[in-house]
């Protein structure tokens, strides 16, 4: 069955049948173009095409399909295709009915709306289950010291939980932005028509609301040729894909036997077919890994639109399989990296060590000589000095005395001696967003707050 041929004297070659057909992969969009179709036939009995009989006809048949699987056998142009031929199977005359106005276009926008709607809820959920787990993990391990690192050299010492709290503030803004992406989506384009909107009088207003839609859209050819909501869900995917990548990175070193930071559990980790001692992180590897799949369905379809004449062109079939694979990644990413975060253990020895040993404290010196009145360039200066000589004698910050520091320089006074511990130099840093133990307990704490609004919204 077709949806159109009139106008043609044979059909497409199975060449072309086989080249064109999407049915294989939009088939998920079933229950959607179902319950698109089932409001549009409510809208055609409100203008009078159909008659109440028809309407539910129509609406008991679609009832059927929905609990249906699709046959793997279906040779149908695609999803649409298969949904209306079966309706004619069961419904009779009247579902020859259920296009009048309709554009396929529109259709085909209107189904992908509503799936992604779904999934932006989906991720949404994962996304704060994976918050949940992070709030866990850093609160088991409230005091824990770790390094801090820029260019992946010890910078500060910062507390374990203010590490992860980084992660929740990313992971946070991915929840608002597939927020976003679901409201971008959440516009009704039926009445639409083709592109230059529906001949029949649909009240556009009264379907959004009996479809949960917020709004309609304000321009019947912008919706022909409109997949932004598209790159929105994308766009979001992906910088959550790159937030999962980094914290994957970070764990794959820490949980190395040259950091051995972490312990990665046994359930989301692996072994090699050939060395009996290895522990992999094929877990976070995957991850890492999927980041760039779903990264690529981003610029896929940027590629795909950038130019595309108004208004729909067959191109813009090519946005589903990526979309679709996206999705897929996204939520399994989620999935995991939740699981990875409830595995794993955290020896809190080796990076305490490794903030010991070298010289993170070197900044809360500079800025407690800066407090004191020495000018900070100075301060600077003379701390990098005192570095270099520590260097130079395979002194750590630990072994120098009061004494010997006001020797070196008649700046470093007793006070200043204390900062060379660097539970010390982190009580200066109280200031909110700081890694100050009562700002990093008053960070815990709004999150907290913003995991049971994310929980609620």
């Amino acid at each position: 069955m077709k949806l159109w041929g009139g106008r043609f004297q044979t059909g497409p070659s199975e060449t072309f049948e086989r080249f064109s057909g999407s049915l294989h992969f939009d088939q998920r969009l079933l229950e959607a173009d179902i319950a698109g179709s089932r409001a549009f036939a409510r809208a055609l009995e409100r203008v009078g095409i159909l008659s109440a009989s028809e309407r539910a006809s129509l609406d008991a048949a679609f009832a059927e399909i929905a609990a249906e699987p699709v046959p793997t056998e279906a040779s149908d142009e695609d999803i649409h295709t298969f949904v209306i031929r079966r309706l004619k199977e069961k419904a009779g005359a009247a579902a020859d009915k259920i296009h009048t106005g309709r554009s396929r276009n529109e259709q085909v926008s209107l189904d992908t709306r509503l799936w992604l709607r779904a999934e932006c809820d989906a991720a949404r959920t994962l996304l704060a289950g994976l918050c949940e787990a992070l709030l866990a993990l850093g609160e088991r391990f409230p005091d824990a010291v770790i390094p801090g690192y820029t260019h992946l050299r010890r910078a500060q010492a910062v507390l374990w939980p203010h590490y992860l709290l980084a992660y929740f503030d990313m992971f946070a803004r991915d929840f608002e932005r597939f927020g976003e992406a679901r409201r971008r989506a959440n516009v009704l384009p039926l009445g639409s028509g083709a592109l230059a909107g529906s001949g029949f009088p649909f009240d556009r207003e009264a379907i959004a609301r009996d479809l949960g839609f917020d709004a309609v859209t304000t321009n019947s050819m912008d919706v022909s040729g409109d997949r932004d909501f598209v790159l929105d869900y994308l766009y979001a995917a992906s910088t959550t894909m790159v937030h999962l990548s980094r914290l994957a990175e970070d764990w794959i070193l820490y949980s190395s036997e040259e950091f051995g930071w972490l312990e990665l559990g046994d359930g989301v980790t692996s072994g090699s077919s050939l060395m009996p001692q290895k522990k992999n992180p094929d877990s976070l590897e995957l991850i890492r890994g999927k980041a760039g799949r779903v990264i690529g369905a981003l610029q896929a379809l940027f590629v795909t639109m950038k130019g595309l004449p108004m208004t729909y062109n067959r191109d813009m079939q090519e946005d589903k399989e990526p979309l679709f694979d996206a999705a897929d990644q996204v939520k399994g990413s989620l999935e995991m990296a939740r699981g990875v975060v409830e595995s794993v253990e955290l020896r809190p020895a080796p990076p305490r060590s490794a903030v010991e040993e070298s010289w993170v404290v070197a900044t809360d010196l500079a800025e407690a000589l800066a407090r004191s009145g020495t000018p900070f360039h100075q301060a600077h200066q003379l701390v990098g000095r005192l570095v270099l000589e520590s260097v130079r004698a395979g002194k750590k910050p630990a072994e120098w005395t009061p004494e010997e520091l006001a020797a070196f320089a008649p700046q470093f006074d007793a006070a200043t001696a204390r900062l060379l511990s660097p539970d010390e130099g982190m009580k200066s840093r109280e200031i909110r967003g700081g890694t100050g133990p009562q700002a990093v307990r008053q960070a815990l704490s709004e999150a907290h707050t913003r995991l049971e609004a994310m929980r609620t919204s």
